[in-house]
C-alpha cells in the first residue's frame, strides 16, 4: 500500500474502478459507494494534486455565465451552493462580494439584471441577495479607485478546494470503498462483461491486477490521454485544455469582502481575502496544449493579474509583491467556442461499452460547484450497466449527507468553534480557528485527550504538530510535506525551510516505522 491511511481489505475485483482522484472522481466514488457498490479509486498522484486543488476556490453559481445562457448550469450551481453549504459548514462559508461598476465595460443597467437573475435562479436562497452600493460613502469603496463610484453587492461562497475532495474520499472509504493514491493505473482492458487493469505503486513500482465491472474515467486533463492510451479508446468526444494562474500578495484592504473587477478584454477577475493575510487574484483563462501537469505561471500572466489589480485598487502592485502563485489546468468540454473564456464549463459524460456491458463513463468539463450532482448524473448513467445492483441499492443520497467533520449544529460553524475552545482551551485562537475550519467536527480525534500543545508533540511552524501529522498520514492520505503544508492545508505560506524540512524528516521517520 502506498500510504498509511487505513483502507477496507483489499480486493481483487470490484463493482467500479474510478480512474483519478480530484473532485469528480472522489465524488463520483463517494455516490456509488453510498448505493451498495464496491469501489476502487486510484489516483496515480496524491488527491487533488493538480486541477482540483488549483481552482479559484468558489462555490459560486457563476455570475458571468449568464452572458453565455449557461442558465441551466448557472440554475443547478446555485442550488448546489446552498446545499454544500449546509452540508461542510467547516470548508465552505458565505462571502459577500463587490462589484464595481466601470464606465466603458459592462452598463449598469446589464449588472442590475443580471444580479437579478442570479438571486431569483436560486430556488434555496438563505445567502443575503443583490443591491447596489454607493461606493464614495461604503466602506467597500475604501480601497478602489475613486473613479469607481457606484457598484453592487451580492453573495456566493468560499471553498477550501483540496480538502472538499479529501473529505469526500474519506466519505467514500467510510462508506466501503478503496481509495490507493500514488497508485496509477498502467492499463485497462476489456475481457469479457468487465475490465481487467493493471494498477502500478507508483513509489515501489509494485503492480497488481484487478477486475471491475465498469471504469469511470475521471482522470482530469488526461482524460483524453487515458481513453485514448490507457483504456485503447477511440472516444467521440473530445477535450479542450484552459489554464488557469493565480497569484497570492499580502492582504491589500481590510474587511471579509471579496471584489470581482471587470477588464477591458470582457474578462472578471477576483480578489478574494486569503489566509487571513493575504490577497488571492485570480484567474487568466488562457488555451494550453502541452502536457496537462504540473504547470506554472507565466510572466505575461503575472503581469496581466497585477494590472488588474492596478486598474481599480488605489494600491499599486508589481511581480515582486506576488508571494507565491499557482496554476492549473482545466479539462473543458470542447464546444468549439473561440474565445477560451467562453468554453462552457458545464459537464458532459460520456458513456461508451462494448454490446451492452464492460462499459467506460468518461467526465469532459465540469467545476467544482456542481461536483456532487455531476456524480448523481454518472450514476445514473451507470446504472443500466449493474442491472442486479440499481432495483435494491439506495436511491439519490448525498443531497443530505454530511460530508466527515460536518456535524456541526445548525451547521453553525461559530458555535461549533466557540464549543471548541471551551473544551481544549490551552489551543491558541488561531490554532483551534484552523484546526475547526480544516477538519470540523474531526478536530476532536486531533486534539483527542491532550490537556496541552506539549501533548500534541512536535511543533512545527504555523501551529502544526505531530499530532496532527499523524492524523494526516494514517486518515487522509499525506504521504509528502507538500501534501500537508500546500493541499491539506496552506501552511506552506507560513512555513520556513527549516520547519518544512523537519516534517519531511519526521514523515521520513514514521514511514520507515510504519
Amino acid at each position: 500500500m502506498a500510504a498509511a491511511t487505513r483502507q477496507p481489505e483489499p480486493s481483487d475485483a470490484y463493482d467500479l474502478l474510478v480512474v483519478g482522484g480530484g473532485i469528480n472522481g472522489t465524488g463520483i466514488a463517494r455516490d456509488a459507494a453510498g448505493r451498495g457498490l464496491s469501489v476502487l479509486l486510484a489516483e496515480r498522484g496524491d488527491l487533488a494534486g493538480f486541477t482540483s486543488s488549483s481552482s479559484t476556490k468558489l462555490i459560486h453559481g457563476g455570475l458571468r455565465y449568464l452572458e453565455y445562457y449557461e442558465f441551466r448550469l448557472v440554475r443547478e450551481a446555485l442550488a448546489e451552493r446552498e446545499r454544500l453549504l449546509r452540508l461542510a459548514p467547516h470548508v465552505i462559508w458565505p462571502l459577500r462580494f463587490v462589484l464595481p461598476h466601470d464606465e466603458g465595460l459592462r452598463p449598469a443597467w446589464m449588472l442590475r439584471l443580471g444580479l437579478f437573475l442570479y438571486d431569483h435562479l436560486a430556488r434555496l436562497r438563505t445567502l443575503p441577495g443583490s443591491h447596489g452600493i454607493d461606493l464614495r460613502s461604503s466602506a467597500y469603496g475604501a480601497p478602489l479607485q475613486k473613479r469607481l463610484n457606484r457598484g453592487f453587492v451580492y453573495s456566493d461562497c468560499w471553498v477550501e478546494d483540496s480538502r472538499l475532495v479529501v473529505l469526500n474520499a474519506m466519505d467514500a472509504r467510510e462508506r466501503g470503498a478503496t481509495v490507493l493514491t500514488r497508485t496509477g493505473v498502467v492499463s485497462a482492458r476489456r475481457a469479457g462483461d468487465g475490465w481487467v487493469a493493471t494498477l502500478r505503486d507508483e513509489r515501489g513500482g509494485a503492480e497488481r491486477t484487478v477486475r471491475a465491472k465498469a471504469v469511470v474515467n475521471a482522470a482530469g486533463p488526461w482524460v483524453s490521454a487515458t481513453l485514448g492510451g490507457t483504456l485503447g479508446i477511440n472516444s467521440r468526444a473530445a477535450v479542450r485544455l484552459i489554464k488557469g494562474s493565480h497569484i497570492v500578495v499580502k492582504r491589500l484592504f481590510e474587511g471579509d469582502q471579496a471584489y470581482i473587477l471587470q477588464q477591458p478584454d470582457k474578462r472578471i477577475i477576483f480578489a478574494i481575502p486569503y489566509e487571513r493575510d493575504f490577497t488571492l487574484i485570480g484567474t487568466t483563462d488562457v488555451p494550453y496544449d502541452g502536457e496537462p501537469g504540473p504547470v506554472s505561471i507565466s510572466d505575461a500572466e503575472t503581469d496581466y493579474l497585477c494590472g488588474c489589480i492596478n486598474r481599480s485598487f488605489d494600491t499599486t502592485i508589481t511581480p515582486a509583491d506576488v508571494v507565491w502563485s499557482y496554476s492549473g489546468v482545466r479539462p473543458l468540454y470542447d464546444d468549439a467556442a473561440e474565445n477560451a473564456s467562453a468554453v462552457t464549463r458545464d459537464y458532459v459524460l460520456d458513456v461508451e461499452d462494448q454490446g451492452g456491458t464492460a462499459a467506460v463513463l468518461s467526465v469532459f468539463g465540469g467545476k467544482i460547484t456542481t461536483y456532487r450532482r455531476l456524480a448523481e448524473h454518472a450514476l445514473e448513467k451507470l446504472k443500466p450497466y449493474f442491472p442486479h445492483h440499481f432495483p435494491h441499492l439506495k436511491k439519490a443520497w448525498t443531497g443530505d449527507a454530511v460530508l466527515p467533520g460536518g456535524a456541526m449544529k445548525d451547521a453553525d460553524f461559530d458555535q461549533f468553534l466557540a464549543k471548541l475552545k471551551a473544551e481544549k482551551p490551552f489551543l491558541p485562537d488561531e490554532t483551534a480557528r484552523r484546526l475547526a475550519r480544516a477538519y470540523g467536527t474531526r478536530a476532536r480525534d486531533i486534539v483527542g485527550t491532550a490537556q496541552s500543545m506539549a501533548d500534541l508533540g512536535e511543533a512545527f511552524d504555523g501551529g502544526l504538530t505531530a499530532a496532527e501529522v499523524d492524523y494526516l498520514r494514517t486518515e487522509e492520505w499525506a504521504v509528502t510535506a507538500d501534501d500537508i503544508l500546500w493541499r491539506r492545508s496552506k501552511l506552506g505560506l507560513r512555513t520556513s525551510p527549516e520547519s518544512a524540512a523537519r516534517l519531511a524528516a519526521y514523515l521520513d521517520r514514521r514511514a520507515k516505522a510504519a
